[in-house]
């Protein structure tokens, strides 16, 4: 079962969050997502469990758990779709036209 955990402290770790979510079951990873410029952590992270009954126990036990100050917002993670961004269709492309020389 994969969980998505927000609402996190900066000073939090993969380590922390193993921590927490070991104590319901099997952590099979820990991926806590960063800033790809700064490498500062973005606040959320993803967990995932050996099994849905363990990452249900999870889910029920660590839902409001504070955790280095911060109120835990844990859920079950939604997958992930093909749409990453990059906007609509709006025409613009971010980009200035040449000016052109008089």
């Amino acid at each position: 079962m994969n969980i998505f955990v927000g609402n996190l402290a900066r000073e939090v770790t993969e380590e922390d969050i193993k921590a927490e979510f070991a104590a319901f079951g099997e952590v099979t990873s820990v991926a806590l997502i960063k800033d790809k410029f700064s490498g500062q952590p973005r606040g959320f992270a993803f967990v995932e469990m050996a099994n849905q009954e363990e990452g249900d126990a999870a889910l029920a036990g660590l839902k409001g758990k504070m955790l280095k100050e911060r109120t835990l917002d844990i859920s079950e993670a939604r997958p992930r779709t093909d749409s990453r961004g990059g906007g609509g269709r709006s025409g613009f492309s971010g980009k200035r036209k040449p000016q052109r020389r008089r």
